[in-house]
């Protein structure tokens, strides 16, 4: 099970998350680990709890595939604000059951940072992924297009803020990955096979994770003219909020890919204070954005590595 949990995508796929299994309790606790966060980035640790949220849901997933009945206690211990989640798997009858259906997407669902075709995603889908955050206590807003056009500008714009900090430029380094001397394990971080092309002709509606460093033979493509976004957020702005979002988050990937969408995050206008409430549609009933999905039609990207069980879990 925790091998599927670790499926979730998580910052700079830094993978935040430490699991101890209770051999006495029949629990498995969630712990959000402070030594893979981002200071400058997420100084909150808001998408690191976002991250660990993603994790708990795969968790759950998982559970209900081996025919398990997972109950979630979310930030059980007032005394550590690490301990984000504890999961018994002795629910009530019919708990989480419709989860199952959502596990062969687990080793499917892979970040898309390529261009996705013009395309447009019919309605009963959309709906379908609406329904699919509602279930974890969240709104999927997909905006229009005056919205859409705002989001990407305010993308444009952390692009320019980032390119301005080098703090934040020397922190996204530190996550990447592309076979130089002194880069960190392979088992984490965004490799460069999945930077996805240079842009041109249009803003890119993705990270440019090659901007630190130069990548040999990083091809260019022109991406989506109109890109299709989702905004996931919550009432609320607190740990317990972002940990719903992570789950909600998880359980929309999920259903979208197994509706042949490919995907990727965008959280880069939300990083900054400054940016982050002009996401927001002021026509909805979302209080804060925590995610900006991307979706479409196109290659599904390849899967990034992760660190072993062995790293993550622990018996206690």
């Amino acid at each position: 099970m925790v091998e599927d949990a670790v499926t979730a995508p998580s910052m700079h796929n830094a993978q935040p998350w430490k699991f101890v299994a209770g051999t006495d309790t029949g629990t498995i606790a969630l712990y959000g680990d402070p030594q893979r966060a981002m200071p400058r980035e997420d100084p909150s640790h808001r998408a690191l709890h976002l991250g660990c949220g993603a994790a708990l849901f795969c968790l759950r997933v998982s559970a209900a595939h081996r025919g398990l009945r997972p109950v979630v206690r979310l930030l059980p211990a007032a005394d550590d604000p690490w301990h984000l989640a504890d999961v018994r798997f002795d629910g009530p009858e019919g708990a989480d059951d419709d989860l199952g259906v959502l596990h062969p997407a687990l080793g499917q669902r892979h970040t898309s940072r390529f261009p996705f075709t013009e395309e447009r995603i019919p309605p009963e889908v959309t709906d379908g992924l609406r329904a699919a955050a509602l279930l974890e206590g969240c709104r999927l807003v997909v905006p229009g297009a005056w919205h859409t056009d705002t989001v990407m500008g305010l993308v444009h714009a952390s692009e320019l803020f980032e390119a301005a900090d080098e703090a934040v430029r020397a922190e996204i380094a530190a996550w990447t990955r592309t076979g130089a001397a002194g880069e960190g394990p392979d088992t984490e971080g965004i490799p460069a096979y999945a930077f996805g092309p240079r842009q041109y002709d249009v803003t890119s509606p993705v990270r440019n994770f090659g901007a630190p460093r130069q990548v040999p033979d990083r091809a260019a493509a022109r991406f989506e003219k109109a890109p299709q976004i989702a905004l996931l957020g919550t009432v609320g702005d607190g740990p317990e909020d972002w940990l719903k979002a992570g789950q909600a988050m998880q359980r929309v990937l999920l259903q979208a890919t197994l509706d042949g969408l490919a995907t990727s995050l965008m959280s880069q206008p939300l990083e900054w204070p400054e940016l982050r409430s002009d996401a927001r549609d002021p026509g909805s009933t979302i209080g804060f954005v925590h995610m900006v999905i991307r979706l479409g039609y196109g290659p599904r990207g390849r899967a990034t590595p992760r660190r072993p069980v062995s790293e993550v879990l622990a018996f206690g």
